[in-house]
This record gives C-alpha cells, sequence and structure tokens, in this order.
C-alpha cells in the first residue's frame, strides 16, 4: 500500500477523485508517496506521485461525461457545463503537463538532482511523467469519439482501467500505466536515494521543513544552483498530522522527541500564510522553551518558500507567512505583560469574564506547547479569549512528562470537546535507540502511573509508550565518583573529547541539574570551576529570568540548566549530574521526580550520561544496570572464547 499524504482524502472530494485515491494507494508499491492536491508553489495539480524507481507523475483528474464534450484540441476545450452553457477550458493534458513543468523548474535549480555533465546535462536525474485521469469515460468512448487522435493513450486512465470494481481491471496494468505516462521513455539505472527523496519534499513543500545549511546560489553555466546540506524535514506521519489538523479544536498526543513542538511550530506557520489578518498566540510553561519556539519560528517564517529566490541581504523578502501576527509567550509573561493581571486575580477575572464584565484581547488561534503543565484556570482563561468564530485551538501535550499536578478536563476547563479530534504521536525521533530504551526503562520500573501506559493509540489513554526509530548510537554512560568535584572533572574531560574527537559543537552540550546547591555544597560552583579549568566556554541559562530571556540556542556555548526549564528542548550531548540528589527529599510528589528525570534523559539526540558520587533510590537503580552490562559483557566474551 502506498503512503499517501493526506491519509484520507475529503469529504467533498468528487466520486471518481475518491476511487482513484483508492485504487493508487492499494495499487501502487509501498514506498511510492501518493499526494493528493498539494499545493505546489501556488499550484494545486490533482495528484502528484513519487515513487523511487518511477520518479514523479503529475496526474489531473476529470469527471467528463461523452455529453460534456463539445469541440476539442491540443491546447484548448469548450465543454458543456451542467447548467447547458458552453464554456472554454485548457486542455487537461496541457494542463497535467504545465504542472509538471512548473514543478520540473522548481527541482532543476538544484544541483543534486540534476545531471552536471554527459549528453543529459542540467537535466533531472529522474524522469517527470503527467498524464490525465476520466473518471466517467469509458475505453470504448475513447475510441467511439475518436479521442486518441488529440490524446495520446499512454498518458490516459479511464474508469475502467482506475475501478477495480469492473471485470476488466488489472492492477498490473494499471501500474504499468502509471509507470509509463513519460513522453520520453525513461528507465531510472539508479533508483532515488531517500536523500534525494527528501530533497524533492524539502524543495516542493516548505512547510514540512525543519532546517538545512544552505549556502548562496552561485552562477554556474547560466543556470543557479543551490548546495544543501544537512537536509532535515518532517516525516510522512509529522507531514501528514500537521496538514491534516483542520480546523477548530485540537489535542495532540506524544511521547518525548516526537515532534509535536515542530508540528505546533509548522502549524502556526499554515495559519500565519493561510490567514494573514489572524492574531496568533503561541503559548508553553516554562522561558525557555518560549525562547527556543520564538526563534524556530522566526526561522521558519524568515526561509522563503523557494529557497531559490532566496534574498542574501539583511532584508530577505518573500518570506512564507506573517511573524507579526504570531506571539510567542511562556504563561506567566503573557498574564503580566499582555493582559496585566496577576494570578492570583485570575478567579475574579475568570467571573468577569463569563458574566460579560471584562473586555480582553481576542486570539483567532491558540497553541499549546507541553499542555499538561496548564492549570484548569489557565485553560479556562485561553478558553474564553479564543475567536468563538473561529475556535482555532492545538492543545499538545505528553502526560509522562508531568511535572506539575493538574486535573484533567479539558471541556469543562475550555468549553471545548477534543473527543474524536485527538491525534496519537508515539514514535520517538529524537534519541537514538538506546536512549530511548533507556530512559523508558527508568520509568516504567519507578512510575506509580505504569499500570495506566499502554501500546495502543486509543483515546483517551495516560501514557504512551514510545516506539523508537532504527538510528542507533551508544549506550548511556552511568558514571559514579568519589565525589562532585570528581564528577564535574570527569565530565568536563568527557565534553572536551566529545568536541574535539566526535566533532559535538559546544552548542549541542547541555548539562542538567535538580538544584542548585545544597547544605553540603554548592553544585553550579562547582559545575562552572570544572569547565573553567578546561577552559569551556558554558552559559548557565537558568541563572535569572533574564538568563532564561536571552537564551540563544546556537550560542556556541555549553548550556546549564535545571532539569524543569529543559523540558522541549533537546541537544546532541547531554549529562544529568549529581542525580545521587533525585528522588530529592523535600518534594513530595515523587510522581514528579520521575518525571523529570525521564525529561532529562529524553533531552539527548544521540549521547546521554547520567552521574552520581552518594546513593539514591535512583543511584541504586543505574547501579544495577551498571552490573546487568557487566553481567551480558562477560556472557558475550565468554561465549566468543568458547
Amino acid at each position: 500500500m502506498a503512503y499517501s499524504v493526506p491519509e484520507s482524502i475529503r469529504s467533498t472530494a468528487t466520486a471518481g477523485e475518491r476511487l482513484l485515491f483508492y485504487t493508487l494507494k492499494h495499487c501502487l508499491p509501498d514506498d511510492y508517496i501518493v499526494y493528493y492536491e498539494p499545493e505546489i508553489h501556488g499550484r494545486h495539480p490533482d495528484f502528484v506521485i513519487l515513487g523511487p524507481d518511477l520518479g514523479m507523475v503529475v496526474l489531473e483528474v476529470k469527471d467528463y461525461t461523452k455529453n460534456t464534450l463539445f469541440q476539442l484540441n491540443q491546447d484548448e476545450w469548450i465543454i458543456r457545463t451542467s447548467s447547458g452553457e458552453q464554456q472554454s477550458v485548457k486542455s487537461p493534458m496541457k494542463q497535467a503537463r504545465d504542472y509538471m513543468f512548473h514543478i520540473s523548474d522548481v527541482l532543476k535549480k538544484d544541483k543534486n538532482l540534476i545531471h552536471l555533465e554527459g549528453k543529459y546535462k542540467f537535466n533531472l536525474k529522474f524522469p517527470m511523467g503527467y498524464g490525465v485521469v476520466f473518471t466517467r469515460l469509458y475505453q470504448k468512448d475513447f475510441i467511439q469519439n475518436g479521442l486518441f487522435s488529440i490524446l495520446d493513450p499512454n498518458l490516459v486512465l479511464s474508469r475502467d482501467e482506475i475501478d477495480p470494481e469492473k471485470e476488466s481491471f488489472s492492477e498490473e496494468i494499471f501500474i504499468e500505466k502509471i509507470i509509463n505516462m513519460f513522453t520520453v521513455p525513461f528507465r531510472l539505472q539508479q533508483t532515488l536515494t531517500n536523500e534525494e527523496i527528501r530533497s524533492i519534499r524539502y524543495h516542493l513543500f516548505p512547510e514540512v521543513r525543519i532546517s538545512a545549511e544552505f549556502k548562496k546560489p552561485v552562477p554556474y553555466q547560466d543556470q543557479l544552483l543551490l548546495s544543501l546540506h544537512d537536509i532535515k524535514i518532517m516525516d510522512l506521519h509529522q507531514e501528514n498530522l500537521a496538514k491534516q489538523l483542520g480546523d477548530k479544536n485540537r489535542l495532540i498526543r506524544g511521547v518525548a522527541g516526537s515532534g509535536k513542538t515542530l508540528i505546533l511550530a509548522s502549524r502556526a506557520k499554515l495559519l500565519s500564510k493561510d490567514h494573514p489578518d489572524w492574531k496568533i498566540l503561541i503559548l508553553c510553561y516554562n522561558i525557555s522553551l518560549s525562547q527556543s519556539i520564538k526563534q524556530m519560528i522566526n526561522f521558519m517564517l524568515q526561509e522563503p518558500d523557494s529557497l531559490f529566490d532566496f534574498d542574501f541581504s539583511e532584508n530577505p523578502q518573500g518570506v512564507a507567512g506573517n511573524k507579526n501576527n504570531i506571539a510567542v509567550r511562556n504563561f506567566h509573561e503573557w498574564l503580566k505583560h499582555d493582559l496585566k493581571i496577576r494570578e492570583d486575580q485570575l478567579p475574579t477575572v475568570l467571573g468577569q469574564l463569563e458574566n460579560k464584565e471584562a473586555i480582553l484581547p481576542k486570539y483567532d488561534a491558540i497553541l499549546i506547547d507541553e499542555g499538561q503543565d496548564f492549570q484548569p484556570e489557565w485553560l479556562k482563561l485561553v478558553g474564553h479569549l479564543l475567536n468563538p468564530n473561529t475556535q482555532s485551538l492545538l492543545l499538545v501535550e505528553d502526560r509522562a512528562q508531568i511535572i506539575y499536578p493538574r486535573k484533567r478536563s479539558y471541556v469543562q476547563d475550555t468549553g471545548l470537546s477534543f473527543q474524536g479530534r485527538s491525534k496519537i504521536l508515539n514514535i520517538n525521533y529524537r534519541n537514538t535507540a538506546q536512549i530511548v530504551k533507556f530512559a523508558w526503562d527508568f520509568y516504567q520500573c519507578h512510575s506509580s502511573l505504569q499500570k495506566k501506559v499502554v501500546e495502543k493509540t486509543v483515546e483517551g489513554i495516560e501514557i504512551i509508550a514510545p516506539q523508537s526509530t532504527r538510528r542507533k548510537g551508544p549506550e548511556p554512560g552511568i558514571l559514579k565518583a568519589e565525589n562532585f568535584g570528581k564528577e564535574m572533572r570527569i565530565i568536563a574531560k568527557q565534553i572536551q573529547v566529545l568536541h574535539e574527537q566526535k566533532g559535538v559543537p559546544y552548542s549541542e552540550i547541555l548539562i542538567l541539574y535538580r538544584v542548585k546547591r545544597t547544605h553540603k555544597m554548592n553544585i553550579i560552583e562547582t559545575i562552572k570551576r570544572a569547565l573553567e579549568k578546561k577552559e569551556l566556554p558554558y552559559n548557565w541559562i537558568t541563572e535569572n529570568e533574564t538568563s532564561k530571556r536571552n537564551f540563544d540556542r546556537d550560542e556556541d556555548t555549553i548550556k546549564i540548566s535545571t532539569i524543569d526549564s529543559s523540558k522541549g528542548l533537546d541537544f546532541q550531548a547531554v549529562f544529568v549530574v549529581n542525580l545521587d540528589n533525585m528522588p530529592f527529599p523535600l518534594e513530595e510528589n515523587k510522581e514528579r521526580e520521575v518525571s523529570l528525570l525521564y525529561i532529562a534523559m529524553t533531552r539527548a539526540k544521540e549521547y546521554l550520561c547520567v552521574s552520581y558520587t552518594g546513593e539514591s533510590e535512583y543511584t541504586t537503580y543505574f547501579e544495577k544496570v551498571k552490573e546487568e552490562r557487566k553481567m551480558a559483557l562477560d556472557e558475550r566474551v565468554e561465549k566468543k572464547g568458547g
């Protein structure tokens, strides 16, 4: 079964479009992608098919009957409308061909997708084809009416060729016709690589972009060619979700690292682009995350829809979206500076809003990240300030990351029901398989919610069990030292090795701590001393509110943060230090401590190390993990020796 974007066709699609969508999805190979009505740089073809051994085919769909057709030629058709009037339209074959050339012109500017020498110099590495599907005309209609005199039969699909219910239908012939919809026969000698398919999706669909290192185009044989490296885009599941959220209120539940924040930011960009007059608000709980989202949104909105039209001056034009209509705030900042309300005034203000005695700004769309941390009163306030005509509220949450006790009733809190309007993200894209297992094993062992953990994507579940991607990496490190000073000296040395030997930038290294000082020692000062001794640049981002607000994710420094403030962030290498202070003795809610450590560990994309000196419930657990690892290694060595 081919992968379709969107997963299901809109309810207002014609019967013929629905039939073709079903046939394409169920007959084409699993590694083909079928796009229905994609927007590609201002154009809207009906179907676009992308396959590694196929290349790309554009299909135009028409539900014309014999009575519709009046006078036809290669470029223009005169048809009869349902009211009986005559209307001149572009030939559907020419329409499909124009879409194909439009897409081809966009992709030809990427030098990674074209031949740079030889007979096919400057042509795409893969074929581009096109065709027309007539959902209400049969083969006999084409023959009886002489339609093949102006339509190439190789580029046409009739009703009996797309309808599995018809006796004459053949899946093999259907696939063969799709494969041969090229005016020039072209067989791929080498199939498209995953990287090339990612590049194609990156250029055609700006909304799926996460980031790419792009260089200024330079003249090359009278043609501008762009080099793209480290292309990062949503996977097809995330793309489907971002595009298929629909309007009104929506809820996304996802595991750590599943791309929840990315989808939220992409959704904000799409809303900004489609509704430039809307007032859009993004809310989250912690300050560091709000700064990170601001940077992500600014990047996404400053990047043009076409990288090939990018203005590399200081004021790029043609950006996708309007950053002036998107406000990103942490909740308390929004309350204090935008609404001019103290938190202790909330009950009074809510009562005034319910009685229509208070006027506060309204928002056409509100998007909430880490919604599990929002108190009922906060969500009630959001519900009151949402434009009742749009009701565009997106809530994103992961209940395994709940660190503040909250009651759950979104209907009561916001006045909006999310029944049947929620989506599940259970694939972890951030972490390696080793980190996912390491963190999830800990969570399942210590969480009192473990009996509520389910793996099925069913409405109303409490905790979603993560499914890892196949990305592999080193096993997370477990370090026990004689004292905290030595613990930090070892970690500083490990950071130096990661930077110098593994090429990990300082900006991709994070040190997490639970508390900044105890009666025994000053945790922060010990961390800083160890880094300074090795001359390692650092930034204590949670030193105060100013440092949180000035947090720059890309600054070339090692970041030092509390675990609480790291929610929603990710780094290539993460060190969770002073673990013997967890669970923290003064924290009565032990479930919060479990969630905090789970959050800390799932910030790491590739390298993770947990370290400690003393003993606690958690360090005892990790000592057992170390012992199990040692026993497993001894067994492997013994088997190999035997």
